[in-house]
């Protein structure tokens, strides 16, 4: 039974921090949930605009894969609440679930905001108690907790205390890094926040920028090399941007592009726009005699080559390649492009870095601080997007959640 003089703050109003005061709380422990937001879960919503992906319905060692060079840590919480589990608990919120073509799952009305609304009328019957326009300010002296609201700066000494104050992507909805200092004033081991999920940067020419920025590439493949060397191909969707490109395609792959960028300044991939065709295919049919028509138009016309996917060939290779069928061909399948950097860490889907592993217990307790957890994306794990994000915060939630219920055991 717990103690019910326990207390327990929970600071962050996301997926993690949402999860931990449910477990908390529904073990009898009062809870009280902190967030600097006028409104909770406000990144959540975000991510049900056009479509909530909220897990992926792919096996589990495929699933757990995803999360590498942490996918060892992230399995750990998985094991506790896996993505099936996920589903099951949103049922259990009146919420239907459903598998896309792609294998992601979404709710049956593709939105965040129902899912979210049973949720806190749940916690609300819990006991839990939401005070949205309190900024957490980090500690007293003697320990308690310092809660900005307003003018007013509380002072509340919980028996426990979980963070899950998110990265430091879209600081508007919330997530704007700033605890960082806070954990490194009191010896907590972070690594450098950058970003996930992340838009890439190339050099354009004006007319692509202004022509094609907002373009979407599909089909498209991609031909990249995985830390080891090995060749790898993907297809997907992607889009180009004024700035360079970005999409699902491309956020499948940004961990190693990124780790490439920071280690050689930069990295070269190879585009794939006819994935659907041959190598061979394609140069017999740029074989046959053109006429008078524009290169635009035979590839339009022989290929199905769209506009953007022309332009971008016009921009990656030489009048002199595009005159012979067999480069021609060869350039088709491999375009070479090369990505200069990451678009702005604010603009990015989700960050990597944050808390190191070696600085929590299993049960996701700061070492240097007993009695403080942490959960969601300010631990040092990332993952690409298509469910695997939210599925890994959702169960360091239920990870930190129980480990403040056996801490308050203790």
């Amino acid at each position: 039974m717990p103690n019910p003089s326990h207390t327990v703050a929970v600071i962050g109003a996301g997926p993690a921090g949402l999860m931990a005061a449910d477990i908390i709380s529904r073990a009898g422990v009062p809870v009280a949930v902190y967030d600097a937001m006028p409104s909770v879960g406000r990144k959540f919503l975000l991510a049900g605009i056009g479509g909530m992906n909220i897990t992926h319905s792919e096996a589990l060692p495929a699933f757990i894969g995803r999360y590498a060079p942490a996918q060892d840590w992230v399995a750990d919480w998985l094991a506790d609440f896996s993505p099936s589990q996920l589903r099951e608990w949103i049922h259990a919120q009146g919420i239907e679930t459903f598998v896309g073509s792609s294998g992601r799952v979404f709710p049956t009305d593709m939105k965040a905001a129902p899912l979210l609304r049973s949720w806190l009328s749940r916690l609300r019957q819990q006991g839990v108690q939401l005070h949205p326009r309190s900024r957490w300010l980090g500690w007293h002296a003697d320990g308690s907790l310092r809660i900005a609201q307003g003018d007013t700066e509380l002072s509340i000494q919980p028996s426990a205390c979980v963070l899950a104050l998110g990265g430091a992507s879209w600081a508007r909805l919330g997530s704007d890094g700033q605890w960082q200092s806070l954990l490194a004033s009191r010896g907590v081991a972070l690594s450098p926040l950058q970003a996930a999920n992340s838009g890439f940067t190339c050099v354009w020419s004006e007319h692509l920028r202004s022509q094609f920025g907002g373009a979407q590439l599909k089909p498209l493949a991609v031909h990249y090399r995985d830390e080891h060397g090995q060749p790898h191909s993907l297809q997907g969707e992607c889009v180009l941007t004024e700035h360079g490109i970005e999409g699902s395609l491309i956020y499948a792959i940004s961990r190693l592009l990124r780790e490439t960028i920071n280690r050689d300044g930069q990295v070269t991939i190879g585009l794939d726009l006819l994935p659907q065709r041959t190598q061979a295919d394609i140069q017999q049919r740029l074989s046959k005699p053109r006429g008078k028509q524009s290169l635009g138009k035979f590839l339009r016309a022989q290929l199905k080559l769209d506009a953007a996917k022309v332009a971008l060939l016009h921009e990656l290779s030489s009048a002199e390649q595009r005159q012979d069928p067999a480069t021609l061909a060869a350039l088709l399948k491999h375009l070479p492009l090369t990505l200069t950097g990451l678009r702005p860490l604010d603009e990015a889907i989700s960050t990597a870095g944050g808390v190191q592993r070696a600085a929590l217990s299993d049960d996701l307790m700061l070492q240097a601080l007993p009695g403080t957890f942490c959960a969601g994306e300010m631990l040092d794990w990332e993952a690409p997007t298509g469910g695997y994000l939210l599925t890994a915060c959702f169960a360091s939630g239920v990870r930190a959640g129980n480990g403040v219920l056996r801490y308050l055991q203790r």
